[in-house]
């Protein structure tokens, strides 16, 4: 059909791929972005400052991130090898979606409980990422890759956001589902919605899982000797060594890791930052919303952006945006500037980042897939890392996290600034005879 054609969703494993952008969308937004860090900081921190609930938040993201950045490159080696992006995709699934289901068991004080089972799912979903991107070069053509990226991250909005809006509609409005409500509750009674809300992400993001699995089908081995962890490390470090032939490629990491330093840091402390500016819970979760929402256009309009001016032009616009994004949030006083800031995240989110994945899909051997996104998942994920490490610093230097936001800025400036330098045509050139 023209439509799906244009969206990127005309063949069947085109469609189930992006379904698992649709799945595990709802724990970025929940617990990720707004209903967690909101209970965080108000319940399992309870007896915390504000300021040291969003340094301890900030923390566990730094560990989480971490831990898979240093297991992602040897992984991606290892599902290369073995034919298992798949197998490893699921594990790391299953590990996710495990600890946000025992998320329901947080109760009010139990913040080392809550930020241990945060990292875990941190870590599963992160992983997940590193073996979903790499099928992207094996199922999309190489003119196709920017609109079924960005297809993938609109999917992901529309999930995403309706089990946020079922989650806020039942944690707001709790009788309306015959859930414990009015005065005089318990503890257990009062948090019971949102536990309700963290035990539907973990069915959600399996459920939705599923359609990957029976319908996108398995890249061959690399590797026709079978599984081994010392060849694996072998053929890593003969690709670390490889990477320096696809300059392009790598100049495209360097900036990535820089600019997505700024993307993430967003995304992940916007909500409790607002949380110790005292904003209402509802507007901030309702903001959310609107970024899931008005992103979904856009995802799929930064793909037909793509189309016209190229990748790395559409990226430029983004990288500006979020430029002014980060002075809003640093003059950010009301709920009113909060939901600008929402809407202005949700214009260039997804198609930012959509556009970064597929552009460097483009410029590395379809055939060392895994591997080579083991190294964007090592970049991706230390830019998370650096993001909130010193988000946390400056919140520990000045008191206040209004620097830290306006700090932001200089990721931007940077990232763009090397990203200015990469040379697309020629690097994707050195892919495609690296494939022959």
């Amino acid at each position: 059909m023209p439509l799906l054609e244009s969206l990127g969703l005309h063949r069947k494993e085109l469609r189930a791929w992006a379904m698992y952008d649709w799945a595990n969308s709802a724990m970025v937004t929940t617990i990720i972005t707004a209903v967690f860090p909101i209970y965080f900081s108000s319940v399992a921190a309870a007896g915390l400052t504000r300021p040291q609930a969003t340094y301890r938040f900030a923390l566990a993201t730094t560990i989480a991130l971490a831990f898979i950045a240093l297991l992602a490159p040897i992984l991606g080696a290892i599902a290369d090898q073995a034919g298992a992006k798949k197998r490893m995709l699921g594990g790391f699934m299953a590990l996710g979606a495990g600890a946000v289901a025992a998320m329901f068991w947080i109760e009010q004080g139990d913040w080392l409980l809550a930020a241990l089972l945060f990292v875990i799912a941190n870590i599963g979903v992160n992983g997940s990422f590193v073996f979903y991107d790499a099928f992207l070069p094996h199922i999309a053509e190489p003119d196709e890759m920017d609109r079924v990226s960005t297809a993938g991250y609109a999917l992901g909005y529309v999930g995403g956001g309706l089990l946020l809006a079922l989650n806020l509609a039942w944690i707001t409005h709790p009788g309306w589902f015959g859930l414990p409500s009015g005065p005089n509750l318990t503890p257990a009674q009062a948090t019971l919605p949102t536990r309700l809300a963290f035990l539907s992400v973990g069915v959600w993001w399996v459920g939705f899982s599923i359609p990957l699995f029976r319908n996108v089908r398995e890249p061959a081995a690399l590797s026709m000797s079978g599984f081994s962890l010392r060849s694996a490390i072998r053929q890593l470090g003969a690709t670390c060594r490889e990477l320096g032939r696809f300059r392009q490629a790598l100049l495209m990491l360097i900036a990535f890791l820089i600019y997505n330093d700024g993307i993430g840091t967003i995304i992940r402390m916007a909500v409790i930052y607002g949380e110790e500016l005292q904003l209402e819970r509802v507007t901030m979760i309702g903001a959310i919303l609107i970024v899931q929402f008005v992103g979904i256009p856009f995802a799929f309009l930064f793909g037909w952006l793509a189309k016209h001016i190229g990748a790395k032009r559409a990226i430029f616009l983004g990288l500006v945006a979020y430029a002014g994004i980060s002075l809003v949030g640093y003059r950010m006083q009301t709920a009113r500037d909060f939901l600008i800031l929402a809407m202005m995240v949700g214009v260039v989110q997804g198609g930012t980042q959509a556009l970064s994945r597929s552009l460097f899909a483009s410029m590395i051997p379809r055939q060392k897939s895994a591997e080579f996104f083991g190294f964007f998942a090592v970049v991706e994920k230390f830019a998370g890392i650096f993001g909130p490490a010193v988000f946390a610093q400056v919140i520990a230097l000045t008191g206040s996290s209004r620097v830290a936001i306006l700090s932001i800025v200089v990721f931007f400036v940077i990232g763009g600034s090397l990203l200015h330098f990469v040379k697309v045509e020629e690097g994707q050139a050195a892919a495609r005879a690296a494939e022959i």
